[in-house]
């Protein structure tokens, strides 16, 4: 499609999205700027505005690209579903910027519908599918049925932020590891 004799940057929606998931993991956003946004992208807010009404929008694109789609675990060993759970967690939190965008998250001045957005998205199909993971665990009787699951959900990655914001590295092999603490936790016994 053309516009005033020139033809649409396709690639418009590509470079601006990457830009603003940069300001937004980095800057936070209160700090992320349409213009500097526009200007880096190589386009003008004129072309933002035509794709995303409102900085708020915009975030909510960049959080969308982030959706977590990977499949519900579920098979006889939940476990090793546990720890494949927490490889995948890991990977994705190691992405460059990515631990940054979760601070920005918690910050009052991010937009609710942002924030709620990368609840729905990121944050809410994690933590599904790992309390399914033990709760299939506690059908199969390889649990306590009456351990506490939504502490236990909670402390799988929340080991991962507790040693980020501290400043150490995580250590070697962190998901099984984590998988074996929370299992011992529930009352499972580590499979060798």
């Amino acid at each position: 499609m053309s516009v005033a004799g020139r033809s649409r940057d396709t690639d418009i929606d590509t470079r601006v999205l990457k830009v603003a998931g940069r300001q937004l993991s980095c800057a936070g956003y209160d700090a992320m700027s349409l213009a500097a946004i526009a200007a880096e992208a190589g386009t003008t807010r004129q072309a933002l505005y035509r794709r995303w009404a409102t900085k708020a929008e915009l975030a909510a694109a960049v959080v969308a690209q982030l959706a977590d789609e990977a499949a519900d675990r579920s098979s006889a060993d939940p476990f090793g579903d546990l720890v494949r759970e927490l490889t995948d967690f890991q990977r994705g939190v190691s992405r460059s910027g990515r631990l940054s965008l979760v601070g920005t998250m918690l910050q009052d001045t991010t937009d609710g519908d942002v924030r709620a957005q990368y609840r729905a998205r990121v944050v809410a199909p994690r933590r599904r599918r790992i309390r399914a993971i033990l709760d299939r665990a506690a059908e199969l009787n390889l649990i306590d049925a009456d351990a506490d699951l939504d502490v236990a959900v909670s402390m799988t990655t929340g080991s991962w932020y507790g040693r980020a914001l501290a400043g150490d590295r995580p250590p070697a092999n962190w998901p099984a590891r984590t998988a074996a603490l929370i299992w011992r936790a529930v009352g499972g016994t580590v499979p060798t």
